[in-house]
Order: structure tokens, then sequence, then C-alpha cells
């Protein structure tokens, strides 16, 4: 069965550009989407072990009349699969429930702030409470669509980030864009993240598909950012404690989305790899 992506719709020009960047990312992978185009200003999302009220700003409610009609254009001229949803049950008049039941969600840093506060350096709680809870990953688009033609994978050793390399690899197989991973040592060596690699028996891919895996040993970790393609994809693990602390929303997290305005694709710790 075809992946899928999950969209939510907002008919204004920031709107625009994200959906651009999730119809691009659905021909890159090929994914299908489903767009969302809501009605009411919150919905909720349920997931295995948390419901998330989503909560959106008013932009999202623009102009309901041309919602549709901007959205079938954009996916026309993208020429991807797509389907619109429309909630079927709900648990207030106007809270309709959103099924979860996607491979991969697209949000902006922000899906509940105007545009004058997003921005680099801030990421909504709401998409924060949804890469936790969710077991897909999510495409968190930068601030205007911009293709990527690389993928470059942040290993710091963590769980989520043994699950991020492995959709690393899923995405370039998919893609066939080159694929480059980032490591900073702190006091762990290299050797210790070589032996989860070995641990994990991905040795044999890290041969097929990286080009280079950069380590960085000097500089201070937003510096060695500098090294990061302006164009690539960036794929890592949220929440995960690894050989360099590499918490997502914490420390590591804060200053690749702070520092890069890259897409970002997160795996959260309910997301459930496959090679």
């Amino acid at each position: 069965m075809e992946p899928q992506l999950f969209h939510i719709f907002r008919n204004n020009p920031l709107g625009r550009e994200t959906l651009l960047q999730s119809i691009y990312f659905c021909k890159k992978v090929s994914a299908s989407l489903v767009v969302y185009i809501p009605s009411l200003i919150k919905f909720l999302m349920y997931f295995e072990n948390d419901v998330v009220q989503v909560d959106l700003d008013n932009s999202y409610l623009t102009s309901p009349a041309t919602a549709l009609e901007h959205a079938k254009d954009l996916i026309e001229q993208g020429k991807v699969t797509a389907r619109f949803l429309e909630p079927k049950n709900y648990t207030a008049s106007t809270l309709p429930d959103v099924q979860t039941n996607f491979d991969f969600m697209a949000c902006p840093r922000s899906i509940s702030d105007l545009s004058s506060k997003i921005g680099l350096g801030y990421i909504g709680p709401r998409v924060r409470r949804i890469v936790k809870s969710a077991r897909f990953p999510v495409l968190i688009t930068s601030p205007v669509y911009k293709e990527w033609q690389s993928v470059a994978i942040f290993f710091g050793g963590s769980a989520n980030a043994v699950n991020a390399m492995k959709l690393g690899f899923r995405i370039k197989r998919e893609s066939g864009l080159p694929l480059n991973v980032f490591t900073q040592l702190g006091k762990a060596p290299k050797e210790t993240y070589e032996k989860i690699i070995e641990k994990e028996g991905l040795e044999e891919e890290m041969s097929r598909h990286v080009n280079k895996w950069h380590i960085f040993t000097e500089k201070s970790f937003e510096e060695n950012l500098y090294e990061v393609p302006h164009d690539a994809l960036v794929v890592l693990g949220a929440y995960g404690h690894g050989v360099i602390k590499n918490i997502v929303f914490g420390s590591i997290m804060e200053k690749i989305q702070s520092t890069i305005s890259n897409n970002l694709l997160i795996v959260g710790p309910n997301y459930s790899a496959t090679k």
C-alpha cells in the first residue's frame, strides 16, 4: 500500500509554501497526499497513548470558498495522488476527530501561531506534542518551499537516532538522492558510534548508502552545522538520550532547528522503524 502524508491546508501564501513542500516530499518518496481543509479552529488527534487537541489560528480558516480550489490546483500542478479528508466523528459539535493512521505528517514550525511568531528558534508546543506521540515521522517544513538535493542524517547514538538512520536509508532508497551522516563527537570516541551501528546491523547499509560520514571533533556544534547543505532534507531522532545526550527539543535539536532552515524529518519516541 502506498504510504500517506497528512497535511493541514492553510489557504494563504504561507500555507501554499507548506503544501508545495508536502507535494514535493510525496513525489520524492512515492507517497500519496491526504489533505485536511479545516472548517473549525480546533480538532483532536487520537494517538495510542495520547489525545492531542490541535488549536489552529484563524489564518487556517482564510477564504473557505477558495480553499479547496487552491489546494486542488497545487496538487494538479504537482501531479501527485491525493484525497481530501472529511472527519466523520466529532467529540463535540465543534471538535472533529482526525485519524492518525498515516505514514507521515507535514507541519510548519508552528500550527497554532500567527506568521509573525513563526521563525527559526521556535517550534510550537502542539507540533512538539505530535512528534512525541505519533507513530509516524513529522516533516517540519522550511519557511519557504525548497527542493532538497540530498539527505542528511544526524546520528547521536540513541535508539531514536538509530530509527532516524533507518528512515534516512529508506528516504535515500526511494528518492535516489545522495546521503550523508553527521555526528558531533563529545566525550565518547567514534568507536562507540561504530559499535552501535554494528550492533543494530546497519554496517552494510552504511557502506552502501552513505557518501560521507562527517565526524566533528573540533569547533562548536553550531559552527559545524554550516557543513550541512542548505538544500538537504535533515533526518533526526526526537527525545532520545544518546551517547552525546541528544535530546530533541532539549539541547542538540534546539541548536539544529534554530540554526538551519532546512526541511526537518523528525522521528519521535513512538515511531516504529522499518528498514
